[in-house]
């Protein structure tokens, strides 16, 4: 069922001129049709910042159950702002504390850049810690991404990332190894995700908190974890949410940086640029080292000829997923709202697969 456009978020018309179903307040209001209030707790740098907001809710408006979805954006204090992006917040994005007074069925809580060695030591940690807390007794379940899961474990379970040799950074077939779990219904049992990440959580540490593997890369690696309950707490390493051109920016946004002395040349994404996208590269490098030897200025870099030749092989399977998640989200508190207190769902187990 569509979202509703119950705030003025620029995303909802971004969305709406995209294709999406997005419903006016006045018209959702008309409708008899349960509502899911779904957070999203955006961290994102200042660039990725509305990007991110239109990916997760382009996710969550896709779902299908019988419900119409409230998304409610907010950030915390302690992430690098500028005065233009800060004002957006400001402008567009609700406040904790009104989140608090509100309620959430579900939430989401995406990525973030980080400048320490512990995440504990970053200035966004406590907030973060706050919505966690709040979450864990308030939320029926929490979904994290990347940089989230990793706080999220070390938070709860003091386990710590492990610095890995080189970027996990591209595209990267993963299986289910949990076929029968609710979340993972009617999903490919092979399937690609994007990754972009220097940091990991082994599977070794997530099993040794007791928490349940559901989908693995082939060298191992865990994309896709859920708390003891099963519900309560959804990780991902990976981006799920990401556009088909979401590895394309951060490529360019890399390659600038090198041509600025800002970085080292970057790598192309792995098993994401097929032959005729590296040759695409292959020659804007070469015309932006000769106009720098001759001192002229960076070509613009060649964006949309890259597009034809990128394919998005993980939307499907992660539009399944998130429409499982809300599903179960759906079930667990329809339940909860219409059985007797002493009747409710068992909080250790609520999607009953033990």
């Amino acid at each position: 069922m569509p979202l509703v456009a119950h705030t003025p978020l620029p995303s909802f018309d971004r969305l709406r001129q995209h294709g999406q179903e997005v419903l006016t307040l006045s018209r959702a209001l008309t409708q008899d049709i349960r509502e899911l209030h779904i957070g999203l707790l955006n961290m994102m740098p200042d660039t990725a910042l509305e990007i991110t907001e239109r990916q997760f809710m382009r996710l969550v408006g896709n779902s299908n159950q019988i419900a119409q979805f409230y998304v409610h954006a907010f950030s915390v204090p302690g992430l690098e702002r500028s005065q233009e992006t800060q004002a957006y917040i400001d402008k567009y994005y609700t406040s904790f504390e009104q989140v608090q007074r509100d309620g959430l069925d579900a939430l989401i809580i995406s990525g973030a850049n980080v400048a320490n060695p512990s995440l504990d030591q970053e200035d966004f940690w406590q907030p973060l810690t706050e919505v966690i807390e709040w979450a864990r007794e308030h939320v029926t379940s929490t979904l994290c991404s990347c940089l989230s899961t990793h706080a999220l474990m070390k938070y709860f379970y003091e386990i710590d990332r492990v610095k890995r040799g080189r970027k996990k950074w591209g595209v990267f077939e993963h299986r289910v190894t949990q076929p029968h779990h609710p979340l993972l219904r009617e999903i490919n049992t092979r399937f690609d995700v994007p990754h972009s990440r220097w940091n990991s959580i082994t599977r070794e540490q997530i099993e040794g908190a007791g928490l349940t593997v559901l989908i693995q890369s082939f060298d191992g690696e865990v994309h896709m974890a859920v708390s003891p309950d099963q519900l309560r707490m959804v990780y991902f390493q990976g981006h799920p949410e990401y556009d088909i051109n979401s590895l394309l920016k951060e490529y360019k946004r890399d390659l600038l940086g090198y041509f600025h002395g800002k970085n080292a040349q970057p790598p192309y994404p792995e098993n994401y640029f097929p032959l005729e996208a590296r040759e695409i590269a292959e020659r804007y490098i070469r015309q932006a080292q000769l106009a720098l030897e001759n001192g002229g200025d960076l070509p613009a870099f060649p964006e949309e000829r890259f597009l034809p030749w990128l394919d998005n092989t993980w939307g499907d399977t992660a539009k399944a997923i998130f429409n499982n998640w809300l599903g179960s989200v759906y079930q667990v508190t329809n339940v909860i709202r219409h059985l007797p207190f002493d009747d409710s769902i068992n909080p250790e187990d609520p999607l009953g697969i033990r």
